[in-house]
């Protein structure tokens, strides 16, 4: 009974600095998104439209590293640990925020990047940490820590971002550094290791790379990878918001950086509530793959809003009803963690941080030129709105593939 008692309190503390640590990263992340186009419209002199398509480039080739470092970082993380791996990252981010701010040319800009796709490894590494500390059971409902971590960080970070951004372009990637540089602080003297030495595994190189982490998947855990396609389709389909919300925002409907900021507060409080506090409610009782099934048509109601909107309220009532969508990706994360070993955590995570990267890979620059393709003066048709019809159609293609991801759990079950 001791040990019950003690547990629960354990794993309390555990998930109280992953999420501190989370919010703290989103918050800096959030802070410069409103001020991003302005930045490349400065660095490179092209309106913005074509800043767009610029700042999808500079995505792909973020996506790109992160694609091939991504199997590295998890794999150092079940070899050396989560701590070290996510303090190396916090610090890299702080100095990649204060190159930003002071970047005289485009290159630099794409340098600094290429800097934080080396060492982006927050949030693979943070899933790692909560599967280290966390029964199978229960891992689903708290992976969605993270997700309300990021809600809480897009509610205030881009606020924030909106509101500093009058005193200068570069200050609010100062105000992220800052704040980057706080976090490494932070975990540096207050986050505990999460897995013991007797837990972790040999560092490979064989396994340490995208091709080489997939095989694995594919050879020992078929039904994992199963799941880890559906990932890469669902990542695909919200890439429309990460790559084009401000850019359709500001030319759609006018918004200035602060409005765009006061926006995605919206996405963080809306995240934040359903992630938070909804999802260890509802994944328990109704189970992960009802959940998902919910999550998939939530976003088909919101993404089908964003493309027919025409007045910037409405927006607010796609973000409204799409915010159960925000449970999918970590139903699909405690599907696929339950069935790896302890000691594999970190080379799953570095897995699907790679797929998610592919899909960052092909999902920005398709986005933003189909964005800049039909918003354009001179475009047949003149529909900005255009990259969510896009969205829905990878949403009801990871519809598809989860029917057959789950259809072969049941196969493997049975057998």
């Amino acid at each position: 009974m001791r040990r019950k008692s003690r547990y629960p309190a354990r794993v309390t503390r555990a998930l109280a600095f992953i999420f501190i640590t989370v919010l703290i990263d989103a918050i800096g992340f959030g802070v410069v998104i409103p001020v991003f186009p302005q930045l490349i419209v400065k660095l490179s002199g092209q309106d913005l439209a074509h800043a767009a398509e610029v700042s999808g480039w500079i995505a792909f080739l973020y996506a790109s590293i992160q694609f091939l470092m991504g199997p590295v970082i998890g794999g150092l993380s079940d070899r050396f640990g989560r701590r070290p791996v996510l303090l190396a990252s916090l610090a890299a981010f702080s100095l990649d925020y204060v190159v930003m701010a002071f970047a005289p040319t485009l290159w630099w800009l794409v340098a600094a990047r290429v800097i934080a796709g080396i060492t982006g490894a927050t949030f693979p590494t943070a899933y790692a940490y909560i599967a280290d500390v966390t029964p199978p059971e229960k891992r689903g409902a708290n992976f969605g820590v993270i997700g309300m971590a990021f809600g809480f960080g897009f509610i205030i970070g881009p606020a924030l971002g909106g509101f500093v951004a009058r005193f200068g372009t570069e200050v609010p990637f100062l105000v992220s550094a800052g704040l980057a540089m706080s976090n490494f602080l932070y975990g540096l003297f207050v986050l505990p290791e999460s897995l013991p030495p007797p837990l972790r595994r040999k560092f490979e190189w064989r396994r340490a790379n995208p091709v080489g982490a997939l095989m694995r998947l594919k050879s020992a855990h078929p039904v994992v990878l199963m799941l880890a396609a559906t990932v890469f389709v669902w990542t695909l389909s919200y890439q429309s918001l990460y790559s084009i919300w401000s850019y359709h925002g500001q030319l759609r409907y006018g918004w200035t950086p602060e409005q765009v900021g006061w926006s995605l507060a919206a996405v963080g409080v809306t995240g934040a509530i359903v992630q938070g506090f909804l999802g260890r409610k509802l994944i328990p009782r109704f189970g992960q793959r009802r959940i998902i099934l919910l999550g998939i048509a939530s976003a088909v109601a919101g993404y089908s809003t964003y493309a027919l909107a025409d007045q910037g309220w409405m927006v607010y009532v796609g973000i409204a009803i799409s915010a159960c969508q925000g449970l999918v990706f970590p139903c699909l994360q405690g599907l696929m963690s339950t069935e790896m070993a302890a000691s594999e955590q970190g080379e799953l995570q570095g897995a699907v941080a790679s797929i998610q990267s592919l899909s960052a890979i092909i999902g920005p620059p398709l986005m933003t030129t189909v964005f800049a393709r039909f918003s354009a003066a001179d475009a047949p048709v003149r529909a900005p709105g255009a990259p969510f019809v896009v969205s829905l159609f990878f949403v009801g293609l990871t519809a598809v593939m989860f029917w057959r991801a789950h259809a072969g759990r049941r196969v493997v079950a049975a057998g």
